[in-house]
């Protein structure tokens, strides 16, 4: 069984040590990774988010003859979900191996990837590249790829787009073409409040908001019935569920606000703009009705989250490549969503290729076994060989 060499190692162990839940900062990571960068020679840019707590990085390393045109991108989310409430065999920023794997919360998902890379920047600037090398580090995906928006609108307005993306989500190093959209809702119904013996004298918002859950539960239905389908998903066909509820203060109230999280995840063939205008057009309605007895009342539909999915071709130069460079060629499409989206939308071929397995990221001793990580250095060792000049 390969094992990954000792400069991984290290620089996995660091990165995973920093605390970036998606609730607090990133840029002691993201400083870190500037002063390796920075010691290699290689320039790069901060992206903040608007508030300056957290930051995108983007960096690259120039083709021989300078230019920054072109060639592949290398993509990693600094972020990592929650411990909370996890029962943990050992402290999940403390990393730790036992029988061959790496524990630590964030070591699937996806530092090991991101450590490979940096260790392996020494070697992109060592020699001359035919075409460059981007490393894109995004703050808030597991919040809904957030920091990647203005990541990728900042790699797209440089011009000269990159040919490829490989963003290095656990993928057991295979090649993973598809994954559908993830959007996320919130309704939030404001009645009328009153005695709940004088009835009359109130809105309901629950009784309004239980009308949008049957709603949304009927386009669930027919999505599931009716499709469309894609057979290279676990789930075939767009899947859309009500996922929390709150509203009411007292037995003996008529609740004035009730609160509605909800989601789609839909295949690419779907009409995006049309099945979110079906849950505006049905949240109107209701609001109608509302206000015809208490002008009032009101409901919001707010997008809280939402990232594009991707159906990058089989026959697409970023896939061929990947399987040069040693990754498990597959037409596996995945349930969990990630920034490829963006990328594929910006007009950059994208797949997703990383080490480890998804089935134990967010989970409590989250681990990656070590020859995955090995593996990983194996591919970008002839990714960049391949781009040699």
């Amino acid at each position: 069984m390969p094992a990954p060499s000792d400069a991984a190692m290290e620089e996995i162990r660091t990165l995973v040590a920093f605390d970036t839940t998606s609730r607090d900062s990133n840029l002691e990571l993201i400083a870190h990774v500037e002063r390796r960068l920075d010691a290699l020679g290689i320039a790069s840019t901060r992206i903040p988010n608007a508030e300056g707590t957290k930051a995108n990085l983007l960096a690259t390393i120039p083709a021989a003859d300078g230019s920054t045109d072109g060639g592949i991108v290398l993509s990693a989310h600094t972020d990592v979900v929650p411990v909370d409430g996890q029962a943990w065999s050992s402290e999940p920023f403390a990393p730790e191996v036992r029988d061959g794997r790496l524990y630590a919360r964030g070591s699937a998902d996806m530092k090991s990837f991101l450590g490979v890379v940096l260790v392996q920047a020494a070697d992109m600037v060592a020699q001359p590249l035919a075409e460059p090398i981007h490393l894109a580090l995004s703050y808030d995906e597991e919040v809904g790829c957030v920091g990647a928006v203005d990541l990728v609108d900042e790699l797209a307005r440089r011009g000269g787009l990159p040919r490829g993306c490989v963003v290095g989500e656990p993928t057991s190093m295979r090649i993973v073409r598809g994954h559908k959209s993830m959007n996320v809702f919130r309704i939030d119904v404001r009645g009328v409040a009153a005695h709940s013996s004088l009835t009359p004298q109130g809105e309901n918002a629950i009784v309004a908001a239980a009308e949008l859950v049957r709603f949304v539960q009927s386009v669930a239905d027919e999505m599931r019935e009716q499709g469309p389908f894609d057979d290279g998903y676990v789930v075939p066909y767009t899947s859309v569920s009500v996922n929390r509820i709150d509203g009411g203060i007292a037995v003996n109230t008529i609740p004035a606000e009730c609160s509605i999280h909800f989601e789609f995840r839909a295949l690419t063939t779907v009409d995006h703009p049309a099945l979110v205008q079906r849950f505006v057009d049905e949240c109107a309605r209701v609001e109608a009705d509302m206000r015809s007895r208490f002008p009032e009342a009101s409901v919001t539909l707010t997008t809280t989250a939402a990232a594009p999915g991707v159906d990058t071709p089989a026959d697409a130069e970023i896939v061929a490549l990947a399987a040069e460079w040693g990754a498990v060629p597959s037409d596996d499409k995945v349930t969990y969503g990630t920034e490829a989206g963006l990328f594929a939308n910006a007009g950059i071929p994208t797949v997703v290729c990383g080490p480890g397995d998804i089935a134990q990221a967010h989970a409590p001793d989250e681990f990656i076994a070590l020859d995955q990580i090995a593996a990983c250095e194996a591919f970008v060792s002839r990714l960049v060989a391949s781009l040699r000049a």
